[in-house]
C-alpha cells in the first residue's frame, strides 16, 4: 500500500492535531504508537525507503501551506529572559524562543510532541520517546526543562533532589562529540562552541553553501577524533552515543533543511544554518548567542506524509555505520587523552549482539535502545526514591520504540566491562553497578 494509506494514523499527520488528545498522553501515544506507528506506518514508511533507495529523487511534493512555519504572531521570536530555560538542544530552543513549547523553557511530554511534529515534522514515534526519556531522566516523568534545573514547578513528591533538566544530563541524554556543543569534561561546560560551529560551516561552504548528510558525516569523523584526542573524559554510551549522537548530526539536515518546490528533501544553507544555532556575524567571524536559537522567516518543514519517524531514523544511522563503524563503538578514554578504548558488544551483552551483527538490519538501533532499561536502575537509583514508576515508563517507551524491529532478545548486560571509564562511572556518584 501507499505511504499516505497509513501515515494519515500518525496522530496528526492528516490534520488531527496533538492537542486534541486527552491530558494522560503517556498511556494514549504509548498505545497509538503500539497499535499503528509500527505496524501499518512502519511497513508504509519500509516502502517509501526502499523507494527511495531505488529512486533518490523519489520525495514527498511539496506543499507550502502544509510545509509552512509561521514565525508571526503568537510564533514571533522572542529571546529568552534570565529566568527562562535553555540547553544544548537547539531544536528545542527555537522551539521555546517562538512559542511552539512554553517559553519559559518547561514543556510537558505532550508540548515537546505537538511542538516537535508542528516545528519540525518529527514522527510522533519519535518524539513520544525522546520526549518520555527527557522526562525520566531531567524531570518529574511528565514535564522536564530543557536547560538547567528550574524552579520549583514540577512534581517532587518521589524525586531524591530537583531534577536537572536537560543541561545536567551529560551522557544520560546530551552527550560527548556533539556538533556544536562542548564536551563537559573538556570544556567544564556544554556550551556552544564557535569554533564547532566554524568547523561545520566551513565544511558547508566547501560543498556550494549546503550542509548535507555527507558533509555532516565528514564532521562527524572530525568531532569524534577531537574529543578521544582532546577529553580525558570522552564517553560515548549506548544511548547518548549511538542513538543520540547520530541523531543530533543526522537531524541536523533532516530536520533544519529548508525545504521547496525547487528543493523538496530540503537545503541548508550557511545562513540558516546560522539562524538554527544563534550564530551571528559574517565568516569566520562569528559570534553565538546560546539560547537565542530562532527559527528562519519563510521556512517550511517535512511533508505530513513524510514526517521523520523511527524507521527512518534506524535506517539513516544504519547507512553511517556501514561507511564509519567506529560510531557504533561503545568505549571512551581511560582518564587520559588518545587512551580510547572500546568494549566488545559480545562482551558487554553475553553474546546476544556482536560487531558483525550490529551492522545488519536494525540491530544497531536495537543495541542502543535495549541497553536503555539495563543501565537505567543504577541511574535512576539516584533521582527517585522509588524508581519503579520510573523504571516502568522508561521501559514501555523502549518496549514501543522497538516493537516491530525483530531486535534480539536481551536479559542483561555485563556493566563491569564500562567501569575503567571515568566518563560512565561519574554517572553513579555512589558508584554502585
Amino acid at each position: 500500500m501507499r505511504p499516505s494509506l497509513f501515515l494519515p494514523h500518525l496522530l496528526s499527520l492528516a490534520g488531527y492535531r496533538v492537542s486534541a488528545f486527552p491530558t494522560n498522553i503517556l498511556e494514549t501515544i504509548l498505545k497509538q504508537s503500539r497499535e499503528n506507528v509500527h505496524g501499518g506506518v512502519s511497513q508504509a514508511l519500509s516502502q517509501l525507503i526502499f523507494a527511495k533507495k531505488q529512486a533518490p529523487d523519489t520525495v514527498a511534493p511539496f506543499d507550502a501551506k502544509k510545509q509552512y512555519v509561521s514565525t508571526q504572531g503568537k510564533h514571533a521570536f522572542v529571546p529568552p529572559n534570565n529566568s527562562d530555560k535553555r540547553g544544548p538542544c537547539p531544536g528545542l530552543n527555537a522551539m521555546a524562543n517562538h512559542g511552539y513549547i512554553p517559553r519559559n523553557g518547561i514543556a510537558t511530554i505532550h508540548e515537546i510532541v505537538s511542538g516537535s511534529m508542528d516545528v519540525f515534522g518529527m514522527g510522533a514515534d519519535l518524539a513520544t520517546f525522546l520526549a518520555i526519556y527527557g522526562a525520566v531522566f531531567d524531570g518529574d516523568l511528565t514535564s522536564f526543562s530543557i536547560g538547567g534545573p528550574p524552579p520549583s514547578l514540577l512534581d517532587l513528591g518521589n524525586l531524591l533532589g530537583g531534577p536537572q533538566g536537560l543541561s545536567g544530563s551529560h551522557n544520560k541524554y546530551e552527550g560527548d562529540a556533539s556538533p556544536v556543543y562542548g564536551d563537559l569534561y573538556q570544556y567544564g561546560n556544554n556550551l556552544p562552541q564557535v569554533s564547532q560551529f566554524t568547523s561545520l560551516y566551513e565544511l558547508g561552504r566547501a560543498n556550494g553553501d549546503s550542509v548535507d548528510l555527507g558533509v555532516l558525516e565528514k564532521y562527524r569523523v572530525q568531532r569524534f577524533e577531537q574529543s578521544v584526542a582532546n577529553n580525558p573524559y570522552f564517553f560515548y554510551a549506548p544511548f547518548s552515543g549511538i542513538i543520540v549522537n547520530t541523531g543530533a548530526y543526522i537531524f541536523i539536515y533532516r530536520f533544519m533543511a529548508n525545504k521547496s518546490a525547487e528543493n523538496p528533501e530540503g537545503l541548508l544553507g550557511g545562513e540558516t544554518l546560522k539562524s538554527f544555532f544563534a550564530v551571528t556575524g559574517d565568516y569566520p567571524h562569528f559570534t553565538v548567542k546560546p539560547g537565542h536559537e530562532r527559527i528562519p522567516d519563510n521556512w517550511y518543514k517535512r511533508h505530513p506524509v513524510d514526517y521523520y519517524t523511527i524507521p527512518y531514523l534506524t535506517a539513516d544511522g544504519l547507512a553511517v555505520a556501514l561507511r564509519y563503524p567506529q560510531f557504533l563503538s561503545v568505549g571512551g578514554n581511560t582518564g587520559t587523552t588518545n587512551s580510547f578504548v572500546g568494549v566488545d558488544p559480545a562482551d558487554l551483552t553475553n553474546g546476544v549482539y556482536n560487531a558483525t551483527s550490529l551492522l545488519k538490519g536494525n540491530n544497531a538501533f536495537c543495541f542502543g535502545m535495549q541497553l536503555v532499561p539495563q543501565m537505567a536502575p543504577d541511574l535512576l537509583s539516584g533521582l527517585y526514591n522509588d524508581i519503579t514508576n520510573a523504571l516502568s515508563t522508561l521501559t514501555s517507551a523502549v518496549d514501543n520504540a522497538t516493537s516491530g524491529l525483530g531486535c534480539p532478545q536481551l536479559s542483561g548486560i555485563n556493566k563491569k566491562k564500562l567501569t575503567k571509564f571515568p566518563g560512565y562511572t561519574k554517572l553513579n556518584p555512589n558508584g554502585i553497578y
